[in-house]
């Protein structure tokens, strides 16, 4: 059996299409039912569907009159907050491309990504490092755009490019991915597939608006079916996080691995609303998923995604992911994973995960790169596929390992080490010790250094001798993007040789 899921056909793509006309079809019949709730620790902000509709049309006409043209593209430097979600929609309703950065890139970094896309305005707020040459430069005015609720959503062809956002940048330079309108009709896959949302739901996301899952789990999914999303006011610590799902009456929590295992060790109160957890950026451990099981009374689902196509194998509720796995292919999708010569390898085999290049959520292709080229978009993601369909991920395809010939993906020896105590979290690598001998290095995280001879013990006991870390090595703190990510470059360059 190869190692090939074909669960098509693919959503039907309209002829004249516009992303934020479809993400607010369902909230313009719930009037004032709270659309969107930052939660601050003293006062909350809410506004409901009716205002949130109402925003989007009036930044859209802001945007129109300020001379801007269908097409044109945005630089959007804002925080997490309710003017992040308005802008982002505005400018699709007015048929303008928005352009998602991180506010925490500097202001050399937001200039060298300025450039790449070429915005025709920036819009900032106060205190976001802006680019350098950019200088037609407004702030989010939602005062005034309440008032100019007047423009139409902007039709056109489902393929022309709606809005633009970056990659993580953990293997290199980060990338602009150019993404179609039609890339919502995707998510569709992840409602139930993985989500499990309803109309009734109260989705509360911990991530930074300009991450794509949260973006896309935490705002627009739940503006699909017509739920309540929250948010954590800026400055929220995952220490506080459990308390805002009690006091938010939460229903579903989405966040990234790393954030859910700072915040189960603080205490939890009883979530009686809490229906399961969400989770991707990162590869969900075991221990970590039986430890959110034993705080919340709850499952915790992980999903595998890009910021090229977003997620498109999950766990969910009604279909849970064996252990180890990270879950099936979401209706909808065309996923195989491949062998160098191309094709599906044997079920039970290593290749690389691939999408084919018609699936309506995958990117128009990277600024100033050709589009993707058929039949599969390979994601450069080491992958396994059991017999029962279920994928399990092995990391970047350069990041696996080859000490003495044989292929080791460092997922598999990391978990080898969850659940050891003092050990909060842990990556492993190659490093070169001396030239042309390469060696397996697992860092971590503690406390306080943790006896070499228990480390050794325990990858032993889990662990077949080509796959043992031949040196261990602690830092205060993995080296991670803004999003969670290990960066594992970084890693090696951390190596230090006098470590055991």
């Amino acid at each position: 059996m190869l190692s090939e899921i074909d669960t098509r056909p693919f959503p039907a793509v309209p002829a004249a299409f516009n992303l934020a006309s479809h993400v607010l079809a369902a909230g313009a019949r719930q009037g004032f039912k709270p659309a969107l709730i930052v939660l601050h620790p003293d006062q909350d902000e809410t506004i409901g569907y009716a205002e949130l509709l109402s925003l989007t049309r009036g930044c859209a006409s802001a945007l129109l009159a300020a001379g801007l043209a269908p097409g044109d593209r945005i630089l959007m430097r804002i925080g997490n907050g309710i003017a992040f979600p308005i802008v982002f929609l505005g400018a699709l309703w007015a048929g303008l491309v928005p352009v998602v950065s991180s506010p925490a890139l500097t202001e050399a970094e937001i200039t060298r990504l300025a450039a790449l896309v070429a915005p025709r305005l920036v819009i900032g707020e106060a205190g976001v490092p802006l680019p350098v040459g950019f200088p037609r430069v407004k702030a989010p005015d939602l005062a005034s755009w309440i008032t100019r609720d007047t423009t139409e959503p902007h039709l056109g062809d489902a393929e022309r490019e709606g809005y633009v956002v970056f990659t993580s940048g953990s293997s290199g330079m980060p990338m602009g991915v150019s993404h179609a309108h039609r890339a919502i009709l995707a998510r569709s896959a992840m409602h139930q597939a993985w989500e499990s949302i309803g109309p009734s739901d109260r989705l509360l996301h911990a991530g930074a608006l300009n991450w794509t899952f949260t973006l896309g789990t935490g705002l627009l999914d739940p503006w699909i079916v017509g739920a309540t999303a929250m948010i954590p006011a800026p400055g929220t610590r995952p220490a506080d996080l459990p308390a805002l799902l009690s006091r938010s009456e939460a229903t579903i929590f989405a966040s990234a691995p790393g954030v859910i295992r700072q915040m189960l060790r603080a205490p939890f109160p009883a979530l009686p609303k809490l229906r399961h957890g969400l989770c991707a950026g990162e590869a969900l451990a075991g221990a970590l998923r039986a430890d959110w099981q034993q705080k919340t009374g709850t499952d915790l689902h992980e999903a595998l995604g890009l910021s090229e196509i977003s997620t498109f194998v999950s766990g969910s509720r009604d279909r849970p992911a064996p252990n180890g796995s990270a879950g099936f292919v979401q209706p909808g999708r065309h996923v195989a994973v491949l062998g160098s010569d191309g094709k599906p390898v044997p079920r039970g085999e290593i290749g690389e995960l691939a999408v084919s290049v018609r699936d309506p959520g995958l990117m128009r292709g990277y600024i100033g790169q050709p589009a993707p080229k058929g039949p599969w978009f390979r994601t450069g993601d080491a992958a396994s596929m059991d017999r029962d369909g279920a994928i399990t991920h092995h990391g970047r395809l350069d990041d696996l390992m080859n000490p003495g010939g044989f292929r080791v993906g460092p997922a598999e020896v990391e978990t080898a080490f969850e659940g050891l105590e003092g050990l909060t979290a842990c990556a492993a690598t190659e490093v070169e010790p001396r030239p042309g001998t390469r060696i397996i290095a697992l860092f971590y995280e503690a406390p306080c250094e943790i006896d070499v001879t228990r480390l050794r013990q325990r990858a032993e006991k889990a662990l077949a001798r080509w796959k043992q870390p031949r040196h261990y090595q602690r830092l205060d703190a993995l080296p991670r993007t803004g999003n969670g990510k290990i960066i594992r470059r970084a890693l090696a360059a951390a190596y230090r040789k006098d470590e055991t």
